[in-house]
């Protein structure tokens, strides 16, 4: 029952949200803001967990293919685990778990000191001034912090590949190129495009939702990252079955 009560809040929250963007677009500064605070300080801390996946990516594929003697495929296998699979989630995690909470806390502490409630006395819809330009940020990000985690990944993989194993870089390249093609980039793009819409709106739905208190704060974040969490992989799922299923 708790389940169904917040589906049908999320449904009344995304008619909302859609009457309130109906009206005019968000100011140019206020979504360059946020796609500047959710891309480039998220993209240190990013580009660092898919240095250390490229890396275990390309250990775990040369350790799986040795007992058959096909430690030539392991450039197939990074490309395809880690451009297909992991370099989109891995992006969506990773900004989800900074810039999701993010939206959630900051929302949830306006909403106990209402101050949403303020502009709403002042005829300022609080989705379109609060929502839409965090939407916008992340949805103008997210698809190219997608590609470089992809590039990030490819790299690692292929310096243990060539310093660590000891094998041709140049059978790894032809064998991540023979597995992935031009199309895939975009489907990744496609993915991160759809996990930020995905980020973006269930953070801030918990956030509008949050109790009164400072405890009610920390349930929203916490109740914001699981969800998005759960929601990305799940629809990771469904992409991939409708891109390469």
């Amino acid at each position: 029952m708790r389940f169904l009560r917040t589906a049908g809040a999320f449904a009344y929250f995304l008619a909302d949200f859609g009457r309130a963007i109906a009206r005019r677009p968000p100011s140019a500064a206020a979504v360059l803001e946020e796609a500047y605070g959710i891309g480039v300080r998220s993209l240190p801390v990013l580009l660092l967990i898919a240095i250390f996946v490229g890396t275990n990516l390309a250990l775990q594929g040369a350790n799986a293919f040795a007992p058959l003697g096909g430690q030539h495929l392991v450039g197939m296998f990074v490309a395809l685990a880690g451009v297909r699979e992991m370099a989109p989630v891995i992006a969506a995690a990773m900004i989800a778990a900074k810039a999701g909470t993010e939206m959630a806390s900051q929302i949830a502490v306006m909403q106990i000191r209402e101050q949403i409630d303020a502009l709403e006395v002042m005829a300022v819809n609080p989705l379109w001034f609060l929502v839409l330009p965090r939407l916008l940020g992340i949805v103008l990000v997210l698809p190219a912090l997608t590609i470089l985690a992809i590039f990030v990944t490819l790299v690692a993989s292929y310096a243990v590949v060539v310093l660590q194993l000891g094998q041709s870089g140049a059978v790894f390249l032809a064998q991540a190129r023979a597995a992935i093609t031009g199309l895939d980039f975009v489907f990744c793009m496609g993915k991160g495009l759809a996990f930020g819409v995905i980020i973006a709106l269930v953070s801030c739905f918990f956030g509008f939702r949050a109790e009164r208190g400072p405890e009610g704060v920390g349930r929203a974040t916490n109740a914001a990252v699981v969800t998005v969490s759960v929601a990305v992989v799940f629809l990771n799922y469904l992409l991939s079955a409708v891109f390469y299923g």
